[in-house]
């Protein structure tokens, strides 16, 4: 998109009253989105509106975040959080099955895995995550960008590794779907929380499927509304389920999906191209800035941004109007299609006081 109608997007769809560079955190959301909810929030309330609202917007949603990560919608599953999707996929592993993990890896990546205590868990660092997949390896378990520290995982190698041993992969994108260019048919699953980098509403989530991996994973937690006929699915056991991976669906709330429709389908609108070269741009001028005050970040060309050792200065950049997190003792700064220049420098002359 180019640079003129990049802005006036940004300008119709966002108004922070912050310097909001917490996106790792939680993504703002557009206009289009926040005004879908109050509608569907109104029509509850009045009871204009004959149930919870509908399941065009759950297709519209899933059909986005499909176009968005490069598969057909028939391989995306949708749900409320990343937790359900990893359990699913970790039921779905023969007891002493080995999982590889990087050190550090985000909760809701390992958890489900490590509390079944019949599966071989390793942890290695991130960096050298596809050297050690071995003959064995029965899944690779990791974050294309780290949570904590935004760190990018060497992605073509360690699927190449898992290629090599015959290991399945699971790429957590929560916190690079959105502004990273993504091919998620290049993995077995994939797994996404909305609410960050997407700019969907809290309770959207969303699975890939392989077709090789779907002879193999159950649909455990199948319900009425994953049936090929959910409307006449609602009593006894679902007779049929779709040959798509809209069988792994789980009950969704409507209200976060009719908010989610428009986040999608903004970002597809703007292009993750152009999202990337913005934010990146914005994270390396952060890092050029934090390095001539003599803060050291960590390396990477991430749209996260994180400094070992500021982490005490969260408070005071709050007090400034500057959002950011702590993680592990860092400033953690994240950036967004709606940050801009002015927003990199105002943290820079808060950290320089």
């Amino acid at each position: 998109m180019e640079t003129a109608s990049f802005s006036r997007v940004v300008e119709e769809q966002f108004a922070p009253e912050t310097t909001y560079l917490n996106t790792a955190s939680c993504g703002l959301l557009p206009r289009r989105a926040v005004e879908a909810v109050k509608r569907l929030t109104d029509e509850l309330a009045t009871g204009s509106r004959a149930g919870s609202g509908d399941f065009e917007a759950v297709e519209a949603a899933r059909a986005g975040f499909a176009r968005l990560v490069g598969v057909g919608a028939d391989r995306v599953a949708v749900g409320s959080s990343v937790s359900v999707h990893v359990g699913l996929i970790a039921a779905s592993l023969p007891a002493g099955a080995e999982v590889l993990a990087p050190e550090g890896e985000f909760s809701s990546v390992v958890s489900p895995f490590a509390v079944r205590g019949d599966l071989r868990m390793r942890y290695v660092p991130l960096e050298a995550l596809a050297g050690a997949v071995r003959p064995g390896t029965a899944l690779v378990a990791f974050s294309s960008v780290q949570s904590a520290d935004g760190r990018t995982a060497d992605l073509d190698k360690v699927r190449e590794a898992a290629a090599v041993h015959g290991a399945r992969t699971l790429l957590d994108t929560t916190q690079s779907a959105g502004w990273l260019p993504l091919d998620a048919g290049a993995y077995d699953y994939t797994v996404t929380g909305g609410f960050k980098f997407l700019l969907a509403p809290r309770g959207t989530s969303f699975l890939t499927v392989s077709e090789e991996a779907q002879r193999t994973l159950p649909a455990l937690f199948a319900a009425w509304a994953a049936a090929d006929d959910p409307w006449n699915s609602t009593y006894g056991p679902v007779g049929s389920l779709p040959g798509s991976a809209r069988r792994y669906d789980a009950p969704v709330s409507f209200l976060s999906y009719h908010g989610a429709r428009h986040s999608l389908a903004l970002l597809g609108e703007v292009g993750a191209d152009a999202v990337h070269a913005r934010v990146t741009g914005l994270a390396a001028r952060f890092r050029d800035g934090l390095a001539g005050l003599g803060h050291e970040a960590v390396p990477g060309e991430s749209a996260i941004v994180a400094v070992p050792g500021l982490g005490g200065q969260v408070a005071a950049l709050a007090r400034a109007g500057v959002v950011v997190s702590e993680r592990a003792g860092s400033l953690r700064a994240a950036f967004h299609l709606y940050n801009t220049e002015a927003d990199v420098d105002r943290a820079l002359d808060v950290l320089a006081r």
